[in-house]
Parts: C-alpha cells; sequence; structure tokens
C-alpha cells in the first residue's frame, strides 16, 4: 500500500530531516511513528500527502510513484488522503456542520451526497446532536473529534495524523485512539505520529521509531490486531 524507498529530505537550511528511510505499511494497517522532537516523523506524513517532495528516493502508493503524478492528477490523489493535526484548524465563523460540507462542495458533490456523507461522519465521532453549533462552543476533545469527521468525509483509503492526541488529557486521547481503531477496522490505513508512548504502548500495534531522519531498531510487541502485520525493513542505502 504505502512504500517509501530509500528516501531522503534536505531542508533549504540544509537540515537532513530524513536519511534514507525504507518502509512499507500495508493496506489496512495502522502503525506508530514515533520518536524524539525533529525525528522526522511529520515530515514522513508530509511526504505521504504529497504537501512536501523528497530530495531524493521514492514515495509509492498503490504502486504509483509519487514524485511522477503530474500537477493535474496531485489534487485527486489528495482525495484518498485524510490529514489529522494536533490542533484541527476548524473554521470558527462556520458551524460544525459547513466545516465538514465546505471541503466537498469544492470537490463538486451535489448537496444531497454531502448531506448523507456529514451525517455519516458525525454520527460516527458522536457529534451528530452538535452539526448545527459552532467550534469554540466545543470542547478541546469535541473539536478534535469534528477535525476527525472532516478528515473521514471524503471516505479516505489513508488517515495520516500528526500527534492528534497532543493537545489532549489522557481520558480523551484514550477516546481518540479507540475511534482511530474503530476507523481502522473498516479498512481505512492509518500512519499517526506520536510521541505519547504511555498511551500507545497498551495497544498492540506496530510502532515504527525514527531516530535523527533514520527508522531505528523496531520496539518490541505483541502480535498485532491487524489481519497482516508487517517488519519494518531496513536495507541497506549506498
Amino acid at each position: 500500500m504505502i512504500a517509501l524507498k530509500n528516501l531522503r529530505k534536505r531542508y533549504q537550511n540544509g537540515h537532513d530531516a530524513l536519511r534514507g528511510i525504507n518502509l512499507k505499511i500495508d493496506q489496512g494497517e495502522l502503525v506508530f511513528l514515533t520518536g524524539h522532537s525533529g525525528a522526522g516523523k511529520s515530515t514522513v506524513l508530509k511526504l505521504i500527502a504529497l504537501l512536501e517532495r523528497p530530495s531524493s528516493g521514492s514515495v509509492i502508493v498503490d504502486n504509483t510513484d509519487l514524485d511522477k503524478l503530474s500537477s493535474k492528477q496531485i489534487p485527486f490523489y489528495r482525495r484518498k488522503v485524510g490529514m489529522i493535526f494536533q490542533n484541527p484548524t476548524l473554521l470558527n465563523d462556520r458551524s460544525v456542520y459547513e466545516n465538514l460540507a465546505l471541503p466537498l462542495r469544492i470537490i463538486g458533490f451535489a448537496e444531497d451526497e454531502i448531506r448523507s456523507r456529514v451525517h455519516a461522519s458525525l454520527e460516527l465521532v458522536g457529534l451528530l446532536k452538535k452539526q448545527g453549533q459552532f467550534p469554540l462552543a466545543l470542547s478541546g476533545g469535541e473539536q478534535q473529534r469534528v477535525g476527525i469527521a472532516r478528515a473521514i468525509v471524503g471516505r479516505p483509503d489513508i488517515i495520516l495524523a500528526d500527534e492528534p492526541t497532543g493537545n489532549l488529557d489522557p481520558e480523551l486521547s484514550k477516546d481518540i485512539m479507540n475511534l482511530f481503531i474503530r476507523l481502522n477496522q473498516v479498512g481505512i490505513t492509518f500512519v499517526i505520529a506520536t510521541h505519547d508512548l504511555a498511551l500507545i504502548s497498551t495497544l498492540k500495534y506496530r510502532q515504527i521509531r525514527l531516530l535523527d531522519g533514520k527508522v531505528a531498531e523496531p520496539l518490541a510487541h505483541p502480535q498485532t490486531h491487524t489481519q497482516t502485520q508487517t517488519q519494518t525493513t531496513t536495507e541497506p542505502t549506498a
């Protein structure tokens, strides 16, 4: 599903964010990216989302090398990917419903389809009754759930989450992670960057630890909940 091959990313200031990463993530898998701040977790997500381009190496999704996509193809690819951030960055002057409906309108969905998708997404995160409220009237946990609903309303194949529980207390963090697990069980591939080792240590999913832009030794863990278990590859680079 997702393959990173000798992936490198150097920024204009000379910082090497990624230094030759090789990874494979199966379709329908849920994996955690861990590591210190600056280890390269967010950079990996940005490259998969095509928000940035690699300096060298390849990001391959569904047998397609993303670097070979034309500018016209990129918007269609991004429809396959949902993004969740630590701060959901909701539009405070629009209702919860409109926050989810807007990206579907931009794509060109009919209003009946928009209503169906928004209601289904909000029901899934437990916020259907608050569709008419504005973000500032919601708690932090509810705002994050709206951000999750917005990520899934387009029915993506892949969801990338960057520190999604970073601003939440432990109980809310656990609730959000359980929601991710339920979504994963219906076939969505999840790549979650997090530093919350205490939270994910209780979850039996693969952890990939990054260290200074490289893949460190995989953390030991029990058998995963996913149907397939893929080992982290650490192929030597030239």
